[in-house]
């Protein structure tokens, strides 16, 4: 039986000209998690025994690989699988609020932009709306049910994914038949025929005290 290992991205720059990029954090983020799993490798020799690794293709999926190699010291080539790539959630909420929205930077304001995402989300994923450059939800879906196909079919050990909150938490609901949730971590067991949730949103390598405050959610 094989193990899927999702991982989201490391923190990115909400409210930034280009989201598309880790913050120092992130990238600090990312090689935390590297160097937590060469820490348990010690212990644990097959928590870095990958036999494959896939990303999206945006630059936040890139340099969190990047980080999670550089801390494990991990010398593998990912594949590339754009069906991993999150969704546009400035064509979203404009499905819902087509006048601009102000730069948010003040709690309020950041809960008002993730309140008008969720609408955003519940209506394209209802099949209410069709977002501009994006393609419908069950198109979307369509992309990561390939991505568990091609997981199942060409692999049996174990596979780490690296992608975004909306690829992930379409997983979610592809393998439980639940409504898609955001995540940061996810793990997955699968056999040729199935995948099975083992656990979901962990952050282990965040726990101590050290790293407690790295946690974040945007």
């Amino acid at each position: 039986m094989g193990q899927l290992t999702w991982v989201r991205h490391g923190q990115a720059s909400f409210g930034a000209e280009d989201y598309d990029q880790l913050s120092d954090l992130g990238k600090r983020q990312s090689i935390r998690l590297g160097q937590y799993w060469k820490q348990a490798s010690a212990h644990r020799p097959d928590a870095l025994s990958f036999d494959a690794v896939l990303m999206g293709s945006l630059k936040r999926h890139r340099q969190t690989w990047e980080g999670i190699a550089e801390g494990a010291e991990l010398n593998m080539t990912p594949e590339v699988w754009p069906a991993l790539n999150e969704y546009d959630s400035h064509a979203l909420i404009e499905t819902v609020h087509p006048m601009p929205l102000a730069k948010p930077d003040t709690p309020e304001m950041y809960k008002h932009h993730f309140r008008l995402l969720r609408t955003a989300l519940q209506k394209w994923m209802a099949g209410e709306t069709h977002p501009k450059g994006m393609p419908r939800y069950a198109e979307f879906a369509k992309g990561i049910q390939d991505v568990l196909q091609h997981v199942r079919t060409h692999h049996q050990g174990r596979v780490l994914v690296v992608s975004s909150g909306g690829p992930i938490s379409t997983a979610v609901g592809l393998v439980l038949g639940a409504p898609a949730d955001t995540a940061i971590e996810l793990e997955f067991a699968f056999s040729p025929s199935r995948h099975m949730l083992l656990s979901y949103n962990n952050l282990p390598h965040l726990e101590d005290a050290a790293h407690h405050n790295w946690v974040t959610y945007a």
